[in-house]
This record gives C-alpha cells, sequence and structure tokens, in this order.
C-alpha cells in the first residue's frame, strides 16, 4: 500500500507535465552542457556519448523506436530477441546522436511554444536552430505519453522533412529480411 501510494501521485504528475516543458528543459540541459564541455569534447569525443547518454536518453522512447522499427518483423520475433533488439537500438541511437551532437557550436535552438494537448497521447513539437549567417535548420520531434508511466518521451526526429525513425525502419527493415534480427542487433551493438 505504501508503495502504491509512492507510485500512483508520481504517475499521475508525470502525465500532467507538458510535453512541451519536458523537450525544453531536456534540450537546454543538454545543449548548455555540450557547450560548457567543447574542449573536453574535442580532445575525448567519447565524452559526448556520455553526456547523450546522461541527459537525453532518458527522455528517448527507444522501445517504443525499436518496435516501430522491427514493424512486420516484430510478430517473428521471441521476447528475448525484442529485449536485445531494443537495448541494441539504444546503443545505435545514442551513438547516432552523438556523431550528429559532437558539430553543435552553441547554436540558439528556439522550441515551439506550448499548445493545448486536449487529450492527445502523441505531439510533434517544431523546434528551429539558428546559426549565425546559416540557414536555419527545422526539426520536430514526435513525442508520445506511455499509458503504464505517463511520461512523455521522444521516439523520433524529423529534420527538414526525413524521419529518422522513417528512414531506419527501410534501412533496418532490409538488413532483418536478408539477414535476421539475431544478426542486425549484433551488429546495432557494435556501431561506433
Amino acid at each position: 500500500v505504501l508503495l502504491l501510494a509512492l507510485i500512483l501521485p508520481f504517475n499521475s504528475t508525470a502525465s500532467k507535465i507538458s510535453p512541451y516543458l519536458i523537450l525544453e528543459e531536456v534540450g537546454n540541459r543538454l545543449f548548455s552542457r555540450i557547450a560548457n564541455n567543447q574542449d573536453e569534447i574535442e580532445k575525448f569525443p567519447h565524452i559526448m556519448k556520455d553526456i547523450i547518454n546522461e541527459e537525453l536518453m532518458p527522455s528517448i522512447d527507444h522501445r517504443y523506436a525499436a518496435f516501430k522499427i522491427l514493424g512486420k518483423h516484430l510478430k517473428q520475433t521471441s521476447k528475448d530477441q525484442r529485449l536485445q533488439f531494443t537495448e541494441s537500438m539504444r546503443h545505435y541511437l545514442a551513438q547516432s546522436y552523438a556523431s550528429v551532437l559532437v558539430n553543435y557550436n552553441n547554436q540558439q535552438v528556439l522550441f515551439e511554444t506550448e499548445k493545448p494537448l486536449n487529450g492527445k497521447k502523441i505531439v510533434a513539437i517544431k523546434s528551429r536552430i539558428i546559426e549565425m549567417n546559416k540557414p536555419d535548420i527545422n526539426a520536430t520531434f514526435k513525442m508520445r505519453m506511455n499509458k503504464e508511466s505517463g511520461e512523455w518521451k521522444v521516439y523520433d526526429m524529423i529534420v527538414e522533412g526525413i524521419s529518422l525513425l522513417s528512414s531506419k525502419k527501410s534501412e533496418i527493415g532490409k538488413r532483418i529480411s536478408k539477414h535476421g534480427i539475431d544478426q542486425v542487433s549484433l551488429e546495432l551493438s557494435y556501431v561506433k
């Protein structure tokens, strides 16, 4: 009973926190930490992956993204295969974000102002990355509320109209069809 009393208020509070606010807070912490560690990251690039794992990955719904990427292959997998693939996707996504964000150099990131959710469980939040003397980069973060925990997490990022999830679903889906899920999970877990 005590455990339920502690968990239930957290879950109901988590679902009331705006995904717009969550995304902005995570983004600001992430970009601030990258900016404050530019010299160290330049000398030791692996630090970027540590920052990504600590600041960004707790807000990424890698399980949902992995299941979306599996698509038609999901029903053909065992529980252990899904678990391994999900963990491999977490590693792969962290590595992908780290390799992209290593190019961050104090650009200004603006997030869309909060809009009413009206009961939505999935939202797309726009952002703009601004750098002097360069065209703005438009990025949209798709967020989903987990039914069980009530937490809002990012499951896809669309940059200039290209969905990371859709492109990876196509690319990885073909590899699974050709080589099987076990092989692809292994490959993803060793991506550097």
